[in-house]
């Protein structure tokens, strides 16, 4: 038997809310998203929350996010992380996952964040957490700027394959390894692993988890990371464009056929 490990799903799983439209308000006050930007988001995350996710809107989210990051600065986004991450992150940990991280990492085994949130915004969160190795959207950069192409996008499908490629190099033995979401979109990642969980469940995880008789909890105490903060070294905080980019496509989606729905099945 080899080594395991645990992967979190970050959002409603580890913390009580959107980690890229956390940062929505400060991108908005620096002018890389707008006021319409910002809307449709928190519109549609509602709607995401209520019926979930599939390919398609997976595929428009990553081609939005592309457009929208585009010729963003990443040192601006740098800067505007660094100031906010404490105030917009800190106060919203639950005290229920990071003691299950603990307990994991205690065990032996390795935690791993995975999330479809920008990998600039995912390693300084895990880093809080004391967790160093994470799985998340790669967006390409050219000469400082976001180029508009996405290197890897961490969702659906994608996202399985990179857990299987990380547990090839490390020697994690899956049959033997536990997963933590909320989301049925993460029923790939959870399906791949022996000891999966739910946390949070949308209505489709939770008749999944109920089907399959696989074990749900419900976690409901944020606190601040004030203490672990103290405690652990400075962390080098980078861009969070890709993981704001991710939250306001998911948005731009869902909005879409939200409203392209509507118009099919309103009487003329």
């Amino acid at each position: 038997m080899g080594r395991s490990a645990a992967f979190f799903d970050l959002d409603k799983t580890v913390i009580a809310k959107s980690s890229a439209l956390a940062f929505g308000r400060p991108f908005y006050r620096d002018g890389l998203i707008t006021r319409r930007d910002v809307v449709k988001s928190a519109y549609a995350q509602l709607m995401f929350r209520l019926g979930g996710t599939d390919e398609q809107t997976m595929a428009r989210t990553r081609d939005y996010l592309a457009a929208l990051c585009k010729g963003w600065q990443v040192e601006q986004v740098r800067q505007i992380v660094a100031e906010t991450l404490h105030e917009l992150i800190n106060p919203y940990v639950y005290a229920e996952a990071a003691a299950l991280i603990e307990e994991h990492q205690a065990a032996g085994r390795d935690v791993v964040l995975v999330s479809a949130s920008g990998e600039e915004m995912v390693r300084p969160i895990g880093v809080l957490l004391g967790v160093t190795d994470v799985i998340a959207t790669r967006m390409a950069v050219v000469d400082g700027r976001y180029s508009g192409e996405v290197e890897f996008y961490a969702a659906g499908p994608s996202k399985v394959e990179a857990v299987r490629e990380l547990a090839a190099e490390r020697g994690y033995d899956l049959d033997d390894s536990y997963a933590y979401s909320d989301s049925y979109s993460d029923r790939p990642l959870l399906e791949c692993v022996g000891h999966p969980t739910v946390v949070n469940p949308d209505r489709q995880l939770r008749r999944l988890a109920v089907e399959n008789a696989w074990p749900v909890l419900e976690f409901r105490h944020p606190i601040p990371l004030g203490r672990r903060l103290r405690e652990r070294p400075a962390v080098p905080v980078a861009a969070a464009a890709i993981g704001v980019g991710v939250g306001v496509a998911i948005g731009i989606a869902w909005y879409g056929r939200h409203r392209r729905t509507r118009a099919s099945t309103t009487p003329a």
